[in-house]
């Protein structure tokens, strides 16, 4: 695949880093708009194999890091779920500059989450697509159980994700708690795929399952079988790839 690296600006201003994935040769037929998992990032590598699998199948994926992660700018302990969200229509905004407008929001983990929310702001999108994802975004903080009297108390804590550090504030907390997941599931109304390991041990396949039984149709799922939260077989990277690209190939008449 071709991949150009791209700027661009979110609406508080910062310069968030981002790339397209192109296919080699052919016109694109359709593009994805893809959210990395929490404290991830845009390189990780079930993220480059699953994009690999789609520009295989002629379909662009514009992949981006959220606020104050990886290459963007920013600081990640004044961002919110509501702030990635936002910056998922910063994202798209930008995509139809370079390419196609995203007709697929598809995000890994709590970037699922993330794109059900976002869906309402992206008018292309006719699909969503959630890997490993919780039916509620305040589901992260099971990271930091131990630490939410002191955020509570003292406004911030510094807690361990994925072991590295981050600060964590109140404000962030406060956000997952206004969240309104389960209507916004209910309301979707675009055409809905879940992938999902029943022995993901950081996300249990019980969010799946409410997402599923939420959401109205057309909506599908697909068992990951022995897949670990990460993705961090290229097999299964590249099946959830493969299968997204054949699926989302029947909500778009002749690809668009």
């Amino acid at each position: 695949m071709k991949t150009k690296k791209i700027e661009f600006e979110n609406r508080e201003g910062f310069k968030l880093s981002a790339r397209l994935d192109e296919p080699d040769s052919g016109s694109i037929v359709q593009s994805v708009l893809f959210a990395h998992c929490f404290t991830c990032g845009k390189n990780l590598r079930a993220a480059g194999n699953i994009s690999r699998a789609l520009t295989d199948r002629k379909i662009a994926v514009f992949r981006f890091d959220f606020t104050g992660l990886g290459e963007s700018e920013g600081d990640f302990a004044d961002s919110t779920f509501s702030s990635d969200v936002s910056d998922l229509v910063s994202a798209a905004e930008k995509m139809k500059e370079l390419t196609e407008p995203p007709g697929i929001l598809m995000g890994h983990s709590l970037g699922g989450t993330a794109v059900l929310q976002a869906a309402k702001e992206i008018p292309s999108s006719r699909a969503v697509v959630t890997i490993g994802s919780p039916c509620s975004p305040d589901h992260v903080t099971h990271h930091f159980d131990d630490k939410i009297d002191e955020i509570e108390s003292r406004g911030s804590a510094t807690v361990k994700l994925a072991g590295r550090p981050f600060k964590v504030k109140k404000k962030f907390i406060d956000d997952l708690k206004e969240q309104q997941m389960d209507k916004t599931i209910s309301g979707l109304g675009k055409a809905l795929m879940i992938f999902h390991s029943p022995v993901d041990d950081t996300v249990s396949i019980s969010n799946a399952a409410h997402i599923y039984k939420l959401a109205k149709h057309p909506k599908s799922f697909i068992s990951l079988d022995d897949a670990d939260h990460l993705l961090s077989s290229e097999r299964d990277s590249n099946y959830v790839g493969e299968v997204t690209a054949a699926w989302a190939g029947r909500y778009f008449c002749n690809g668009k």
